[in-house]
């Protein structure tokens, strides 16, 4: 069986044949077109994931502003550890720290969803844009 003929019957074994071909030199062998769309995924999952951090870091620091009443050692805790997650992914892909910035509108609505959600206030209640800047969110002595 090719290996292309693999990817949509086993796609671990098509992985698995796939790296044994390249390994071995044998790219002529290798579902070289599929090989390369899964490359460009993995680096869109990262980018996706660093996204959706910095989304939940913004939800806990929204939630931290608005409702100072309900401050607690969990809420430190949330925004702590995905400071720490951005800040580890960042470390091992540092060429995606523009992208968090110029995607740092997106990542506000996300947490705004998810601050509305977990508070219950409406939208109107948090600003239009975003009120911290990337550095400033992911400053771990910052909190609003």
């Amino acid at each position: 069986m090719q290996s292309a003929d693999l990817y949509d019957r086993d796609f671990h074994e098509w992985t698995v044949r796939n790296a044994e071909l390249l390994r071995s030199g044998r790219t002529a062998d290798a579902d070289l077109d599929r090989i390369a769309e899964e490359i460009e995924d993995m680096g869109k999952r990262e980018r996706r994931e660093l996204l959706s951090r910095l989304g939940v870091l913004i939800a806990h620091l929204l939630k931290w502003q608005a409702q100072p009443e309900r401050r607690g050692r969990s809420s430190g805790a949330t925004i702590r550890l995905q400071r720490e997650e951005i800040a580890d992914l960042i470390s091992q892909m540092p060429s995606l720290k523009p992208y968090l910035s110029e995607n740092l509108p997106k990542a506000y609505h996300y947490g705004v969803v998810g601050a509305m959600a977990d508070t219950g206030l409406p939208e109107e209640a948090f600003q239009s844009t975003c009120p911290f800047d990337l550095d400033g969110s992911l400053d771990i002595a910052f909190l609003p």
